[in-house]
């Protein structure tokens, strides 16, 4: 059976430039068919024929590779609007968006993403005191961030 690690490492080869990234892998094996998951982001974002073109190049290198059940199916995506952010160049994409966290203590913080370093993430969020509007900046670790996920506007 051929490993998730080699898979991943398959994918990341696959890609076309630096600016896309593997941002997660899920091989499903309760039950043939077998579902291999590859999600796919970039920082300019990625386009369906760059999914097509990984999926044609990871589909090619595990058929001649073996070692996976050939009643499998190889979906090759971008993250969902719901889909928690993982990596921290997710986050930089994302500045200026409105994000949702949740930290491990449960709270959650809503704010525009405005600052994203190795350490940590700055929200800025608008406080009404009375009458008058003021933005407020929270700076959130990244040790203490359970989920975030991005805010989709329809204005």
């Amino acid at each position: 059976m051929i490993l998730k690690e080699n898979i991943e490492n398959w994918a990341r080869q696959a890609l076309s430039d630096e600016s896309q990234f593997l941002v997660d892998l899920v091989v499903s094996s309760k039950q043939a068919p077998y579902k291999v998951t590859v999600i796919l982001d970039g920082d300019r974002g990625i386009t369906i024929d760059d999914c097509a073109s990984v999926s044609r190049k990871l589909l090619g290198v595990l058929e001649e590779q073996g070692g996976i059940d050939d009643n499998f199916t190889l979906e090759v995506t971008t993250p969902g609007v719901d889909h928690p952010l993982k990596m921290k160049r997710q986050y930089v994409k994302n500045i200026g968006r409105v994000m949702k966290v949740q930290l491990i203590d449960k709270t959650v913080e809503v704010g525009k993403l405005v600052e994203v370093n190795e350490e940590f993430l700055s929200l800025e969020r608008e406080e009404k005191i009375g009458k008058v509007k003021d933005l407020k900046k929270i700076t959130l670790p990244f040790s203490e961030i359970e989920r975030a996920i991005v805010q989709v506007s329809f204005k």
